[in-house]
């Protein structure tokens, strides 16, 4: 995850604690530890992660982070 700090740094102040969309209650999971997991999966293989997710999880909580992180492929419905 070394190459995407940047990225990472700048998903962090754009959703994370103290901005404006995490103050209406959304992107829960930008900042939390897990998210790096979340991430390299969503970077190696999307659409098993949303398989996945979609089993476990409530979806907006992976729609937050996929939108913050823009992937190079959507994880799409």
């Amino acid at each position: 995850m070394e190459q995407h700090r940047a990225r990472l740094e700048e998903m962090l102040r754009a959703y994370g604690r103290g901005s404006t969309p995490a103050s209406h209650g959304r992107y829960a999971l930008i900042g939390q530890p897990e998210t790096l997991v979340i991430l390299e999966q969503m970077e190696t293989n999307p659409f098993a992660l949303r398989g996945r997710w979609d089993e476990e999880e409530e979806g907006v909580l992976l729609d937050d982070l996929a939108y913050g992180w823009g992937p190079r492929i959507r994880l799409s419905r």
